[in-house]
């Protein structure tokens, strides 16, 4: 706080506006459209985006780096991968020589790449028929880890079998199961999953001992 200014504020304020701008656009009412972004994270966390959504918290500017790239046209343009009557859409971060490549934050130096990372890097290798993928994380401080993946069909078979379940979810209004995962605990949707409802019952003591009616 600095005289009557809250910077802290308007530094989160800036986020938060930078990051809207910088969101996947997604047609909530076009359920024939499946973005490589809903399916590649918790299956319930996509279906509530799109049905009863709820504004995410965003941390810092690192955690905008990809939307950056994309908005700068250093990345691709989206392109759809056909599923019978669906289309799974996906954006790649950059292409280069001939190479998918991704840029993620990470808050520490990681030792092996982020799964939803590694599905999400293989689905772009078939959308745009590369064979060779990149991911590249870059912490607070400015250190750089790569992984490289080269295409791999079974993992693009479950991103299509993800595909269709919340394709079907979706037409069915049906809530998607529990994937319990490390991203829970940010997730704006933590309080839906896990908080349970009280009971209202009354319960008399002679109940609570043993007493009450048979």
């Amino acid at each position: 706080m600095m005289g009557d200014r809250d910077f802290r504020s308007m530094v989160k304020n800036a986020v938060d506006t930078i990051g809207r701008e910088l969101e996947v656009e997604i047609d909530a009412k076009n359920i024939k459209t499946i973005h490589l972004k809903e399916v590649v994270q918790c299956l319930r966390r996509s279906y509530y985006d799109r049905i009863d959504p709820k504004e995410v918290e965003r941390r810092g500017f690192n955690d905008l780096l990809s939307g950056l790239l994309r908005k700068l046209h250093y990345g691709s343009d989206p392109k759809e991968f056909s599923i019978d009557e669906i289309k799974l859409r996906g954006q790649a971060d950059m292409i280069v020589d001939d190479s998918i490549v991704l840029f993620r934050p990470s808050k520490t130096v990681i030792e092996a790449p982020v799964a939803n990372d590694l599905l999400y890097l293989n689905a772009c290798m078939w959308i745009y028929d590369k064979t060779d993928g990149i991911i590249v994380y870059i912490t607070g401080d400015r250190e750089e880890i790569m992984f490289s993946l080269t295409r791999d069909k079974k993992m693009f078979e479950e991103i299509i079998r993800r595909v269709r379940v919340l394709n079907d979810l979706l037409k069915e209004q049906k809530t998607p199961i529990l994937e319990p995962s490390n991203d829970c605990a940010e997730c704006q949707y933590y309080q839906r999953c896990f908080t349970t409802k009280k009971n209202t019952k009354q319960v008399s003591l002679a109940e609570m001992i043993g007493l009450g009616k048979d």
